[in-house]
């Protein structure tokens, strides 16, 4: 079969290496793909842009796609699914309307409430001044959120109330563009948080490994909200009973919903958690994609070939789908960013390195990256992924550090400190 995916990022990195590790998969379409994807044998970039729903179906129907997956949310926020399907075609992701639980925070938030998930205390607003004055009543720390899709970035922690007002300002004052309509302000939970991604066909779901990610750009999970820096899985935070818990309570819960809603959702569901330190949790916000970075220590420890699993959830044949396997161990991730990141940053700075990194033993995922005639190039904000799979979290770390100190290009960062949390407990 081939396979289509949608998506320039590692996450699509990753997902088009694994479904080439399957003898069922004999291509790999990537739209647009990057300099990763560039580089698999048996995978073609075809570069449209991830809007072109009409490009994207006609492309599909000339190569016998028998399967599309759409790795971001925007496309999937646009109705991507929708489209593609009334073109006859096979898609993993859910359509416009399920994709309101990423593209629309207080949609998720009434989707909750409806369905009696656990989540944070949360208010809506329209304008500022009705904002200001509840995070006043309310006290700090308090958490500001864009409600639309801001790249994981509209998300504001504030300690101040001067820092919560400067967040409503932003979002009022057009930062996020169309993602700034409203804001909701949510009590500040206090914990750590997990990432559990499950798939589904509308009407069963099953979970994939837990992870943990490491959102802010500076060691010690300090300074402003990214898309990810890092992460780890299997997240031992969550224990096989807080797992079962989420099942019930989390999972199965929001697809009821959904489906009570006349929704029908086939596509991934990815909860972010938030884990007390006495053990209750709380869904921060649901995402309607595969994780990224997550999805990059994910799949290097699937052992279930991909396409049959997703081609499950597609088919709604979820339920007689054989238990997922997974190999022993552990996998993590460690990104390489721009300069500047999450800020402005340069585009179009040679990478050296990455043969030699994947040398050690670690797989390099590509995010931003673009080829040229004479060698890969910088092209977004978080550039790669340096992924390590060992027997315990130590050796994955490790891993993916002496791999990523084979990679050079100007400016680079990366955060020196993921997995740190693992050793001290918490």
């Amino acid at each position: 079969m081939k396979v289509l995916v949608v998506g320039n990022g590692g996450r699509e990195h990753a997902i088009a290496w694994k479904l080439l590790q399957s003898p069922q998969v004999r291509e790999v379409i990537c739209v647009p793909g990057n300099g990763g994807t560039a580089s698999i044998a048996r995978c073609q970039n075809i570069p449209l842009e991830i809007d072109d729903f009409e490009g994207i179906a006609q492309v599909a129907q000339e190569h016998g796609i028998a399967l599309v997956v759409v790795g971001p949310e925007v496309p999937l926020a646009l109705g991507i699914t929708d489209y593609l399907r009334s073109q006859g075609l096979a898609v993993f992701g859910p359509t416009r309307a399920g994709a309101q639980i990423e593209a629309s925070k207080a949609w998720a938030k009434d989707l909750m409430k409806f369905a009696q998930i656990p989540t944070a205390r949360a208010a809506v607003f329209t304008e500022a001044t009705a904002a200001k004055s509840y995070i006043k009543a309310q006290g700090v720390p308090i958490v500001v959120k864009a409600d639309g899709l801001a790249a994981g970035k509209g998300v504001t922690v504030a300690e101040t109330i001067a820092q919560a007002e400067n967040a409503i300002d932003a979002i009022f004052q057009g930062q996020f563009g169309s993602a700034g309509k409203f804001a909701v302000v949510e009590e500040c939970l206090l914990g750590q948080e997990v990432s559990v991604l499950a798939v589904t066909d509308g009407l069963t779901i099953r979970p994939l490994l837990p992870a943990q990610d490491h959102k802010r750009i500076g060691e010690g999970d300090t300074g402003e909200n990214t898309g990810g820096m890092g992460a780890y899985a299997p997240a031992p935070l969550a224990t096989p009973e807080l797992m079962a818990q989420v099942q019930t309570q989390v999972l199965e819960k929001a697809i009821a919903a959904l489906k009570a809603k006349n929704i029908d959702y086939r596509g991934v569901l990815y909860a972010g958690l938030m884990i007390s330190p006495t053990g209750e949790f709380k869904v921060l916000e649901f995402n309607c994609r595969f994780g990224d970075p997550e999805t990059q220590v994910i799949l290097p420890l699937l052992e279930t070939p991909l396409e049959e699993l997703l081609l499950a959830c597609v088919e709604q044949r979820l339920a007689e789908f054989p238990p997922l396997a997974w190999k022993k161990g552990a996998a993590a991730t460690v990104v390489a960013a721009s300069g500047g990141y999450p800020g402005a940053y340069h585009k179009g700075q040679a990478i050296t390195g990455i043969e030699a990194a994947e040398a050690t033993g670690a797989v390099v995922f590509q995010a931003g990256t673009k080829a040229t005639t004479s060698a890969v190039v910088t092209d977004g904000g978080r550039v790669l992924n340096v992924t390590g799979v060992g027997e315990n979290f130590e050796q994955a770390i490790a891993q993916a550090y002496t791999a990523i100190k084979q990679i050079h290009f100007e400016q680079m960062y990366y955060r020196r400190d993921i997995g740190n949390k693992l050793r001290s407990g918490g």
